[in-house]
């Protein structure tokens, strides 16, 4: 499902496609912020636990409007 903050989701769309799209949207929204403000997140990666600079895992998310 394309992450576009234009989307109109449609009323016959899956509840759980509407979760997704959701989660998607304000994980993007998060890193967005956390980059501009110079900071980092937690995350697991490879079953570690690590800290990494927002901007650094911003490159890392499937630009808005781009199917997955």
């Amino acid at each position: 499902m394309a992450i576009n903050p234009n989307t109109v989701i449609s009323p016959e769309t899956p509840f759980a496609d509407k979760v997704l799209y959701g989660l998607r949207r304000a994980l993007r929204k998060l890193v967005e912020e956390s980059a501009a403000n110079g900071e980092s997140l937690v995350i697991k990666r490879d079953g570690e636990i690590k800290e990494v600079a927002a901007k650094d895992l911003l490159k890392a998310l499937p630009k808005e409007g781009i199917h997955e």
